[in-house]
C-alpha cells in the first residue's frame, strides 16, 4: 500500500509534530512589542428569564454537553469587539468584577505574536519542507488542519482560548491581575487539564458563547485544581461525545456498508460536531491530546505543551503589560438605524464560519427573521443577505451571535487599524 494514503495514527501524528515543534518553540521570545492603545464595543449578554444562561448557552448546553447540568456552567456578563493589531475584527467575553477586557486582548495579541514568530522560523520551515509522503500521511488521517503550520497555529490559538475562558473564573482563584493569572493557571496545570480532560469542540463552542463548564478550587499551595465534580463531569462528557461519534460510524459501516473513507464523507456534518477523530478511535479506547505526548528524540525528551505553555504565559504577560484598553460607543443614531439598507449593508463576513454546518445554521438565523439570503460562500466567509435596514442588520448579528458565531461587517483580511493606534513612548 502506497504510504502516502491518509492513516489514522494519533501516536505517530504526535511523533511528526514534536520533531516539527523542537527546538523552535523553545527559542528565544520575539521582541516585546510597542505600547498600543485598543477602542473596543461592549454589549451585556442578556440571560433568560430566571436563568444565567442567554439562549444561545442553554440550547448548546441541553444538545452538546450531557451531562452537564446549568448551574455547573459560569457564564460570561459581557460581549466586546475590537481590531487587533494585523486589522482583525475579533469577538470576545469577560465577567463584571473580573480581570476585565483587556485579558482577551492582550491573548489575542500573543496568539499573533507567535504566529509571527512561527511564520518567520526558517528552521521550522525547513523541517516541515523535509517531512516526507508517509508523514504528510499521518498528519492527513489524523488530524483536522493536515498542514503542520496550520496545526501550530491552531494549537497556539487553542491555549489562548484556555487562558480567556478560564478569566471568566478568576473570581474563584487567588490572582488578582492578568500576569499573576496567566502564570497561576500555567503553574496549575490547568493547560494541560484542558488538553486532556475536555474535547475539540467542547472549547471552541463554549468559547464563542462565553461559556465555561469548569468550578476552580484553590489550594494552600497557591495554585488552583479543577473541582471533583469538575474531573467527573468533564469525563463523562467526553465519553458520551466518543459514544455518540462510534454510534454515527457503526451505523453507517454496518447498517448502510459503507467504508469508513465513505462514511465520513456522508457523516460529515454530524462527525463535525462530535469531533472527527473520536469516530476513529479504537473501541474502549481514550484520546491523548497530540500535543501533551512526550517523545525521546535525538534531542532529548521534547514535549510540545509544556513548551508552548511556556512561551505563550511569557508572551502574554510582556503584551499585557504593554496594551492599554479604552470602550468606546456602538451605538447607532436612530436616523442612520431606521435609513433604508444600501448595498454596502448587504454584505458581511463570518470568520469562524469553517464548515457547511455552519453555513446552514447561519442561513437558518437569517431565514427565521425572515432575511432572504442571496448567497453564503464559505471559501471567502463572505454572506449577502437582503436586510431591510442598518438596525436590522445589528439585529441579526446579535441574532448569530447567539447561535455562536461572531460576524463583522467589513472583510477580515481587509479592514483597517482604525481602532488601534501606537501609544506614546512616555508610556513605556
Amino acid at each position: 500500500m502506497s504510504n502516502d494514503i491518509p492513516r489514522y495514527d494519533r501516536r505517530a501524528a504526535s511523533r511528526v509534530l514534536a520533531h516539527l515543534a523542537q527546538p523552535g518553540l523553545r527559542s528565544a521570545l520575539a521582541p516585546a512589542p510597542p505600547p498600543r492603545r485598543f477602542e473596543f464595543t461592549c454589549a451585556t449578554l442578556r440571560p433568560e428569564p430566571d436563568s444565567h444562561l442567554t439562549y444561545s448557552q442553554r440550547l448548546y448546553l441541553e444538545r452538546f454537553m450531557r451531562p452537564c447540568r446549568a448551574d455547573q456552567v459560569t457564564s460570561a456578563t459581557h460581549r466586546m469587539a475590537w481590531t487587533d493589531s494585523d486589522g482583525i475584527p475579533n469577538t470576545g467575553h469577560f465577567r463584571a468584577g473580573g480581570l476585565g477586557p483587556s485579558v482577551p486582548i492582550a491573548m489575542r495579541e500573543t496568539v499573533l505574536a507567535l504566529w509571527h514568530q512561527l511564520d518567520a522560523d526558517p528552521a521550522f520551515a525547513a523541517r516541515i519542507a523535509a517531512l516526507g509522503p508517509g508523514e504528510h500521511a499521518v498528519l492527513a488521517g489524523t488530524t483536522t488542519d493536515h498542514d503542520p503550520r496550520d496545526i501550530f497555529r491552531v494549537g497556539i490559538e487553542a491555549a489562548g482560548r484556555v487562558l480567556a475562558q478560564h478569566a471568566l473564573l478568576a473570581a474563584q482563584t487567588p490572582y488578582r491581575d492578568a500576569a499573576e493569572f496567566a502564570e497561576g493557571l500555567r503553574a496549575s496545570g490547568i493547560f494541560t487539564a484542558v488538553a486532556n480532560r475536555w474535547f475539540w469542540e467542547l472549547q471552541a463552542s463554549t468559547y464563542r458563547r462565553g461559556m465555561i463548564p469548569v468550578t476552580l478550587v484553590a489550594q494552600p499551595d497557591g495554585t488552583v485544581r479543577y473541582s471533583a465534580e469538575t474531573v467527573a463531569t468533564l469525563r463523562a462528557m467526553k465519553d458520551a461525545t466518543i459514544a455518540d461519534a462510534h454510534a454515527v460510524m457503526e451505523r453507517a459501516t454496518t447498517v448502510e456498508g459503507l467504508t469508513v473513507a465513505e462514511a465520513i464523507a456522508k457523516y460529515h456534518d454530524d462527525l463535525d460536531l462530535i469531533s472527527r477523530q473520536y469516530a476513529l478511535l479504537p473501541a474502549g479506547s481514550h484520546p491523548a491530546c497530540l500535543a501533551a505526548t512526550p517523545h525521546q528524540l535525538d534531542s532529548g525528551h521534547v514535549g510540545i505543551l509544556p513548551s508552548l505553555v511556556d512561551r505563550f504565559v511569557a508572551t502574554f504577560t510582556e503584551i499585557a503589560s504593554r496594551i492599554e484598553v479604552a470602550e468606546v460607543s456602538a451605538e447607532l443614531d436612530e436616523a442612520t438605524a431606521d435609513r433604508a439598507a444600501t448595498a454596502e449593508d448587504q454584505v458581511f463576513y463570518v470568520p469562524d464560519m469553517t464548515c457547511k454546518h455552519c453555513v446552514r445554521t447561519i442561513g437558518g438565523v437569517l431565514e427565521s427573521m425572515d432575511i432572504r439570503v442571496v448567497e453564503i460562500d464559505l471559501d471567502s466567509k463572505r454572506v449577502v443577505a437582503e436586510f431591510r435596514s442598518p438596525r436590522n442588520r445589528a439585529r441579526a448579528f446579535e441574532a448569530i451571535r447567539d447561535g455562536g458565531y461572531n460576524p463583522v461587517a467589513e472583510r477580515p483580511d481587509g479592514a483597517t487599524r482604525a481602532s488601534v493606534s501606537e501609544a506614546s513612548e512616555a508610556a513605556v
